[in-house]
């Protein structure tokens, strides 16, 4: 009866998995489609082109960053309660329609309408693909042991498609213009709606009782703000993103400080966009719930993020970058699986949505004093803001390594109501 038994398991393991690499598909192929943005590897060359100094880029990122600042919440709610799939079809439309208005940007003035768009594509998009994996891995699983190779997976879609888009973009640029790069990125990634319109979404979140939206926000609300097992997890989830963006927002910067020759932003741009995917596969295959290797990653975030700061040398200042990139991603796949243990499937989305709140909070005034110290002291000065948000990323890292697995399954915190306090822990 025991064989019969354990050969049934292992019969129904590859089901599943063939099952569940069925249904998420379309989202892979939704998210290539949504990150080719031909401009990037060269929006920084051309915003220069129409005005744009440091502070002003600086200035530019904080408009984006205060729209999704104020809509993510309220998005990531609406994501819980209405379709997840819904939202990022909406977000992908932002995206295009961002593209298109900084195409046509011809003053800094003008690219800040294109930035606003671009701060509801975040708001829109925030904590939607994560939600969906979760709750899919656990619908078709039981448990949400596989979400780190499945989000790892999906990460490696998204680095490839952006090494791609880097790659051709900066061809693209290099034989029209960076302006054309803009128009061309608008069908790409419009093409992403019709495979986000293919994707069965989860169920899980439907599971609970049926709630308003004020008890649903404050419940949202009351999980970031009181839940001891789920604050700590949102802020780590907040720094990491907030070192990615500063690299990513910042880090072609120091390209055009030294001067560096205008087909070198491609392959430098795809690097840095590829440690997504490579950060997200070796999380998946990291026990970085264990002290030393946290300590070991904790310590290459931090060295990493000194070198722009100290170098003067293009190569060292470009692997500094691409380790602090690499290194924040594997720790953000860490800090999104036990964000998503913590609560329940009713509240991911809204939840996760808050934690890309708070490092938004975070990276508005700092994007801004890194514009004013770059302006007054240079741009290695202003690197080192970088390393300073490092060291609270490490401290908290180390902290959650320290932590016992969550013992709740992911069925039982479905089944909460959404009206009710979240449970805390600790």
């Amino acid at each position: 009866m025991f064989a019969n038994a354990n050969a049934n398991a292992n019969a129904t393991e590859p089901q599943s998995g063939h099952a569940l690499a069925r249904r998420l598909r379309p989202l892979q192929v939704g998210v290539a489609l949504q990150n080719m943005l031909l401009w990037v590897p060269v929006e920084k060359m051309f915003m220069a082109q129409i005005g744009f100094d440091a502070a002003a880029i600086a200035l530019v990122a904080a408009v984006y960053a205060t729209v999704a600042t104020a809509l993510e919440v309220p998005f990531g709610i609406l994501a819980d309660r209405w379709s997840r799939t819904g939202m990022m079809i909406l977000a992908t439309l932002a995206l295009a329609a961002s593209s298109a208005v900084g195409g046509l940007s011809t003053t800094p003035a003008a690219y800040a309408g294109a930035a606003g768009l671009l701060g509801v594509f975040f708001a829109l998009d925030s904590g939607t693909v994560e939600s969906i994996i979760y709750d899919t891995v656990v619908e078709e699983t039981g448990s949400g042991d596989g979400y780190e190779r499945w989000i790892g997976r999906v990460h490696v879609v998204e680095a490839t498609a952006l090494v791609l888009s880097a790659v051709l973009g900066g061809l693209l640029a290099a034989l029209t213009s960076a302006r054309v790069t803009y128009f061309a990125t608008v069908p790409l990634v419009t093409a992403a709606v019709i495979a986000f319109q293919r994707c069965r979404e989860p169920r899980l979140h439907r599971h609970t009782e049926r709630a308003t939206f004020q008890r649903q926000a404050l419940a949202t609300v009351r999980a970031l703000t009181t839940d001891r097992a789920v604050r700590p997890v949102a802020l780590l989830t907040a720094l990491t993103a907030v070192v990615t963006m500063m690299v990513f927002e910042f880090g072609p910067l120091w390209l055009v400080s030294l001067h560096a020759p205008a087909a070198l932003y491609g392959p430098y741009w795809a690097a840095l966009v590829s440690t997504g995917g490579l950060g997200g596969w070796l999380a998946s295959r990291t026990r970085l719930d264990r002290l030393t290797l946290a300590i070991g990653i904790s310590a290459t975030l931090v060295l990493a993020a000194a070198l722009p700061a100290l170098s003067h040398t293009l190569p060292i200042v470009i692997a500094g970058q691409v380790l602090v990139a690499l290194a924040a991603a594997m720790i953000g796949v860490r800090a999104g699986r036990l964000l998503h243990d913590a609560v329940g499937a009713h509240l991911r989305a809204g939840v996760s949505s808050g934690a890309g709140t708070l490092s938004w909070l975070i990276f508005l005034p700092v994007s801004v004093l890194f514009g004013q110290l770059s302006r007054g002291h240079g741009l290695q000065t202003a690197g080192l803001l970088i390393a300073l948000l490092a060291l609270p990323v490490v401290a908290l890292l180390t902290h959650t390594a320290r932590r016992p697995s969550p013992t709740t399954p992911a069925g039982h915190q479905a089944a909460e109501p959404t009206g009710e306090p979240m449970p805390t822990t600790g």
